[in-house]
């Protein structure tokens, strides 16, 4: 019906009006230096939060690279299901993600936790590890952000209660990032695509 879609419209385009920006740019240039410094990227995340975590992943390794600049190191850990599936049979679905992080995260690499709650137990116990081992925590919420929002470094909240809104805008704020990112590669490296010459 034409009036959910408008109300539907409307509704997220209020939010997106809410969103933090400077928050969101902190995130482009905590990506810019773990670029530029080798550090390695954790990205996680439950349900719809699991696509979008996944989705992050392809963006950051595909749709960022750039002549003369290094890769990202980035690691999906929703994305290998034998693995995953594994450990949540033998230590328990809280571990899931904890588990994987434990074997590879060291202090000052980044880890992206999404979750539109922010209550996701096993997320919480990945972050929990993360501050542990000195690395930089980063949450992606909704609603009121959770108990992630108390655990992380940077809390970017999508402010609805909407969880369709939310995912929506996680996506979109992972999409903005990787854009930003790339325009910064090339800046960085001096090569201007013609359609940023302005005379």
């Amino acid at each position: 019906m034409i009036e959910y879609f408008r109300e539907y419209m409307t509704d997220l385009n209020q939010t997106i009006q809410k969103l933090p920006a400077e928050k969101i740019d902190q995130l482009v240039h905590i990506l810019h230096n773990a670029r530029l410094n080798g550090r390695q990227i954790f990205i996680m995340g439950n349900g719809g939060s699991a696509s979008t975590a996944s989705h992050f992943v392809c963006d950051l390794a595909k749709n960022t690279a750039f002549p003369d600049m290094p890769g990202f190191k980035v690691i999906g850990l929703s994305d290998n299901m034998s693995i995953f599936s594994a450990l949540a049979n033998d230590h328990g679905y809280e571990n899931v993600f904890v588990d994987q992080l434990r074997n590879f995260v060291q202090a000052n690499d980044v880890v992206i936790a999404i979750s539109t709650s922010g209550n996701s137990e096993n997320v919480i116990h990945a972050v929990e590890l993360a501050n542990q081992v000195g690395a930089i925590t980063v949450g992606l919420t909704g609603y009121n952000g959770g108990k992630l929002a108390k655990l992380v470094n940077l809390e970017i909240r999508v402010p609805s209660k909407n969880v369709q809104h939310i995912e929506d805008l996680h996506l979109s704020i992972e999409h903005v990032v990787c854009y930003s990112l790339l325009r910064m590669a090339e800046i960085a490296c001096h090569n201007f695509p013609s359609h940023l010459i302005y005379l």
